[in-house]
C-alpha cells in the first residue's frame, strides 16, 4: 500500500498550540498530513490567508511529513487532489463533536472519505482561536496558547492604526 495522507482543515485564525497538538498526533497516524488553511469569505478573519498559511507552516516546521496549503473550495475536492484517505479534526468537547458531525457525514456522502476525530489535549481544551483573539484584544497574555510568531502577528493585527482613531479596523 502507498503513502497514507490525511487532510487537517481549518481557518487557523490564528493557529494555536491546540491545533499543533492535533496535527502532531495526526502525523503519528498518517505518513503525510496536509494542513488546509481555509479561506471563508463569509467570515471576517483577523489575519490574511497568506499570513495564516505562513504562520501555520512556521508552527509546524519541525514536523516531517506535514505541509500547509491554502484552500477556498470544497474540502472533498482538496481531499481528492492530494489523494487523502481521511480528514482529521480535533475535538475539545462534545460541543465540537456536535458541530463537526454533520460536516463529517456530508464529506463521507460526497466523497466516501472518512473523518478521524482526534481528542485534544485536556490541558489545551480551553484554547480556541476566537478566545485567543478576544484575550489579545483586551491586552491579555496569549503567549502560552500560540507560538511567539503567532502572538506577535496577532498583536500587530490588533494594534491601533494611526488612521483609524485607535479602534481595531477589522
Amino acid at each position: 500500500m502507498g503513502v497514507s495522507t490525511a487532510v487537517c482543515p481549518g481557518s487557523f485564525d490564528p493557529i494555536t498550540l491546540g491545533h499543533v497538538d492535533v496535527v502532531r498526533r495526526a502525523r503519528s497516524m498518517f505518513d503525510e498530513v496536509v494542513v488546509a488553511v481555509a479561506h471563508n469569505a463569509s467570515k471576517r478573519a483577523l489575519l490574511a490567508p497568506d499570513e495564516r498559511v505562513r504562520l501555520a507552516a512556521e508552527a509546524l516546521a519541525d514536523l516531517d511529513g506535514v505541509r500547509v496549503v491554502a484552500t477556498d473550495g470544497l474540502l472533498v475536492d482538496l481531499v481528492r487532489e492530494v489523494g487523502a484517505r481521511a480528514v482529521v479534526k480535533g475535538l475539545r468537547s462534545g460541543a465540537d463533536l456536535d458541530a463537526e458531525l454533520a460536516m463529517a457525514l456530508m464529506n463521507r456522502h460526497l466523497s466516501g472519505v472518512e473523518t478521524v476525530f482526534v481528542l485534544g489535549d485536556p490541558a489545551r481544551s480551553h484554547i480556541a482561536s476566537s478566545l485567543v483573539k478576544d484575550v489579545a484584544r483586551h491586552g491579555g497574555p496569549i503567549e502560552d496558547m500560540v507560538t511567539p510568531e503567532v502572538a506577535a502577528a496577532v498583536r500587530r493585527a490588533l494594534a491601533p492604526r494611526p488612521d483609524d482613531g485607535g479602534e481595531d479596523a477589522r
